[in-house]
């Protein structure tokens, strides 16, 4: 399933890229602060029509192309997308493990609700 706010985080990004822009740059340009930027773009806050036709005009794109899923997938697993971010190696490897642990939390709680149904007497 495609995530579609961190495809047009990714697409705004690619902008960024694209116009040697840092996150300071585009929050001043549509007239957010610095921390509300940082926000939309690590996937904490979601990004408003208003704010992403903002961002859509200062590119000079249309709002679809920010919208738009590229033809090769980005990592649509939120943690492991933002995994690939991370600078330092032990973050990398803190991410990792917070990863894993959640994963093993919600076999945990799926085995007791499986086994909860399954603990019920069956009529027939």
């Amino acid at each position: 399933m495609v995530d579609i706010n961190i495809v047009v985080i990714n697409n705004i990004m690619d902008q960024m890229k694209k116009h040697h822009m840092k996150q300071i740059d585009l929050a001043n340009a549509i007239g957010v602060s610095k921390q509300i930027m940082s926000k939309m773009l690590n996937g904490t806050r979601l990004i408003s029509v208003a704010e992403l036709h903002k961002i859509a005009d200062y590119f000079r794109i249309r709002m679809d192309d920010l919208m738009k899923v590229p033809a090769e997938s980005y990592e649509m697993d939120v943690m492991r997308a933002f995994m690939g971010k991370v600078g330092s190696e032990a973050a990398r490897e803190a991410l990792h493990t917070a990863d894993e642990l959640a994963d093993m939390i919600i076999f945990h709680a799926n085995v007791r609700e499986n086994a909860k149904v399954m603990s019920e007497t069956w009529e027939m």
